[in-house]
């Protein structure tokens, strides 16, 4: 993470803004802010007085303790305290000594996955309770109905057309899921105002979970021929240690690579429009004209790079998804 703000801290050094380490620190500081996870969730500002959700501060420190987040203001409570810039745990709640107490708190990612889950089932029950109450032989879906269907469909025919014909029932309402919930949340990211804003796709340990939920599922439900593929390879004799070697590391790789791919790409496209908006701030000291015109190419960029995110965040979820059933189709094959 220290990488990654040396690398935003060069980005800001690209404008013009010589003599102003101070600002360009800011800066930074404030795409970290929108970026990464916190205690509370700032709305916006007012009058110069932040407007913020302090959410409850739930941790095991000899006992449980339990408070708002707001009592971490004013620096020490209870003996513990917010790791500041450049600490060990910065950004976490340690104890006075710097140790990390057992910490369960919910925080801005944990409550965007609350409400987006609540968010996702909602529409999956509406979208059920339409279908109950229609045929749909004779009638198109309307409302919620007509928004999950191509959906469900498409993810549906997917895990049919990579899994097979015997077993794709089995694991479709998995991938489905899977689908709608990356989606929903990395739509959600975009959106600048709560309850939207919170980066839950563009934190690691989000997607490392979704992407342990595939691991387990290829691997616990692996046929036998899977596994002799895997320890004991059809090739010569001698490569067989080797090739099983291999066939191993690939399979622990393949969540990695499925961790990574949504992460980066969820947080980079963040970072992006964050940057963009963060021009025109940094312009302001030239002049009228000068931040005029910069503003309205912030604007457009940012605008744009909108459009892009929200492609990106359908193509990263349907990627995640047809991965995951390719997976699956290659731990299910007989023969």
């Amino acid at each position: 993470m220290k990488v990654l703000k040396k690398i935003l801290l060069m980005l800001t050094l690209l404008v013009p803004t010589a003599g102003f380490a101070q600002e360009e620190e800011s800066i930074s500081d404030v795409i970290f802010d929108h970026v990464l996870d916190a205690y509370e969730w700032h709305i916006t500002t007012w009058k110069d007085k932040p407007i913020s959700i302090h959410l409850p501060v739930i941790v095991y420190d000899g006992g449980w303790k339990v408070f708002s987040s707001k009592h971490l203001e004013s620096g020490e409570y209870q003996g513990l305290h917010i790791a500041g810039k450049g600490e060990r745990h910065e950004g976490k709640l340690v104890r006075a000594d710097g140790s990390k107490p057992f910490d369960i708190s919910i925080t801005k990612n944990v409550l965007s996955l609350m409400m987006s889950s609540l968010l996702l089932v909602v529409l999956v029950l509406l979208t059920a309770r339409w279908y109950r109450k229609h045929d749909a032989c004779k009638e198109a879906p309307s409302g919620i109905a007509a928004l999950m269907e191509p959906l469900i469909l498409m993810v549906h025919n997917m895990a049919k057309e990579n899994i097979g014909e015997e077993d794709y029932r089995k694991y479709s309402p998995y991938l489905i899921t899977a689908f709608l919930f990356i989606l929903l949340n990395n739509f959600l990211g975009i959106i600048p105002f709560f309850p939207g804003g919170a980066n839950l796709t563009g934190n690691i340990a989000c997607t490392l979970v979704l992407a342990l939920f595939t691991f387990f599922t290829v691997n616990l439900t692996g046929t036998k021929h899977y596994y002799k593929d895997m320890l004991w390879p059809d090739v010569p004799g001698i490569l067989k240690p080797i090739m099983a070697v291999i066939e191993v590391f690939s399979a622990l790789v393949k969540p990695i690579s499925l961790t990574i791919r949504l992460f980066a790409n969820m947080l980079a496209g963040h970072i992006q429009i964050l940057c963009m908006v963060c021009i025109i701030f940094i312009m302001a000291k030239y002049g009228p004209l000068l931040t005029g015109s910069m503003s309205v190419i912030s604007v457009l960029f940012g605008i744009f790079l909108d459009c892009l995110e929200m492609l990106i965040s359908f193509i990263q979820a349907y990627i995640f998804t047809m991965l995951s059933s390719i997976y699956i189709g290659l731990a299910r094959q007989k023969s």
